[in-house]
């Protein structure tokens, strides 16, 4: 057969589409009263995909394919919503080695198990390639690009398998890949979303839950996230010895477990965080060595960290983040630092804090008085981080009431907000995000019924950026 294909000239391509369609035809004939949709034989379909010419469109005929399929020139192949590829429980389900082809319209499952080979429902070695409006489940990675450049990769909806979260792949895994956009995808039950050694690329508008990692940044230089929905991870994003990326308009919310962490900066550089929503974690922001490279600094602003258990926690006395313009709101700590120290070596400017007992007098928008923040007994559980479990007992509440009201020793000057803003109306940016991680709550992380395709999706609400324009 192989030979044969080989003989074909162009001109007969419509003819293997004849006897294509015919032998599947009579292999789709099944008795009556089985329900079970046959698995077709697709050595047919790649010889079709081998002999077409580029930028020809392929719509194999509705069916399920076993499929281990490659696509090695710059052809459209477009399921319409009605073709499976089955990896049959082996390997990657289709392979993409080439630049310039569109994979659209298609359902991918059953890939292999298989962690050292990274079985995928898609593996992308090109440039260039649109990979849009597809559906998967039960694959162990969703999307594995290497060495790939401005590939998009959007509008899919990706479930992993159905094991423990160790045993998971990523929902899209990008190895020295560079250039790509991802948008508009939801990605369900996966391990991670990650970039490694990959600079350049953007991220936007994706949904993303139950997993390990919702972004994962690692030795990933300038790339960009907005207007995202991370929700039930362990940690929203992580950035691991980075340089350049920024965070945008995205809802973090729900880490779950007592290290639950929305945000997470280790030793990275230059990064830009603002105006995203940072809720209902045990950490809003944790912050390790960073920024770390010398006459660097990393941008906090214009961000709602609100109904936290520690709004800021800093893992060691650092310096060089600047915070402005950020609502502090609902956190039970607003700000702490392990192992003794403080946060007064950073930038903290133009903040709304809700614990602010300041006034307004001259109505400018901007307290009278600077917001200091102390540290009384929660000494003991940021210096000593085994006696946390003790955080919010009576006892411990008791010590701070007493510290507070007669101090057994000097308290520790945590920073000090010189412009800390006062909300002549209290309303500003409450309810918004709110609104929109409720309704991410119910609905966000169901699959798609089958044939739908994903939309992008708007944030509920709107967003402002108070206090940002003046305090930059």
């Amino acid at each position: 057969m192989g030979m044969l294909i080989k003989t074909f000239s162009k001109s007969r391509l419509g003819a293997l589409v004849v006897v294509f369609a015919t032998g599947l035809s009579s292999a789709g004939a099944t008795p009556q009263g089985v329900a079970e949709e046959p698995l077709l034989d697709s050595s047919l379909l790649q010889a079709l995909i081998d002999i077409a010419q580029p930028g020809q469109v392929i719509s194999p005929p509705p069916g399920r394919y076993k499929s281990h399929l490659v696509v090695s020139k710059p052809i459209v192949l477009d399921g319409r919503n009605q073709v499976t590829l089955d990896g049959e429980g082996r390997g990657s389900v289709l392979w993409v080695k080439t630049s310039g082809a569109t994979i659209r319209n298609l359902r991918f499952t059953n890939s292999g198990p298989n962690h050292s080979e990274q079985d995928a429902g898609i593996q992308v070695r090109g440039n260039d390639n649109v990979i849009e409006d597809n559906r998967m489940d039960d694959v162990l990675f969703g999307f594995s690009l290497e060495q790939s450049e401005r590939n998009t990769v959007r509008r899919n909806v990706v479930e992993g398998k159905k094991v423990s979260l160790g045993r998971r792949g990523d929902g899209i895994k990008l190895w020295y890949s560079h250039h790509n956009l991802i948008e508009a995808n939801q990605f369900i039950n996966g391990r991670d979303i990650v970039f490694w050694y990959s600079t350049h690329n953007r991220f936007v508008g994706n949904r993303q839950s139950g997993g390990r990692y919702g972004l994962h940044l690692m030795q990933a230089q300038y790339n960009i996230a907005e207007n995202n929905y991370f929700f039930d991870n362990s940690t929203g994003i992580s950035m691991m010895y980075d340089t350049g990326d920024e965070l945008r308009n995205n809802v973090i919310a729900k880490a779950v477990g007592a290290q639950g962490v929305c945000i997470s900066l280790k030793e990275s550089s230059d990064v830009v965080i603002e105006n995203n929503d940072i809720l209902y974690c045990s950490q809003g922001i944790s912050i390790d060595v960073a920024p770390y490279e010398p006459d660097s600094k990393n941008t906090i602003r214009a961000n709602r960290i609100a109904y936290n258990d520690i709004g800021v926690a800093f893992l060691n006395d650092w310096k060089d983040n600047a915070f402005t313009g950020n609502l502090f709101s609902g956190n039970i700590t607003e700000v702490a630092v392990y192992g003794g120290g403080s946060a007064k070596r950073n930038v903290w400017d133009g903040n709304r804090w809700e614990d602010y007992q300041g006034f307004d007098r001259d109505g400018d928008g901007v307290g009278d008085t600077p917001h200091r923040l102390f540290n009384y007994a929660g000494r003991v559980w940021m210096d000593k981080p085994n006696t946390r479990f003790f955080k919010g007992t009576p006892l411990l509440e008791v010590l701070d009431f007493l510290d507070r009201l007669a101090p057994f020793s000097e308290p520790v000057l945590m920073l000090e907000d010189k412009h800390p803003l006062v909300a002549s109306d209290a309303k500003v940016r409450a309810g918004s995000t709110l609104d929109a991680t409720e309704e991410l709550g119910r609905n966000a992380d169901r699959p798609k019924p089958a044939g739908e395709t994903p939309q992008a999706h708007d944030k509920a609400g709107g967003r402002g950026t108070f206090g940002s324009s003046n305090h930059d």
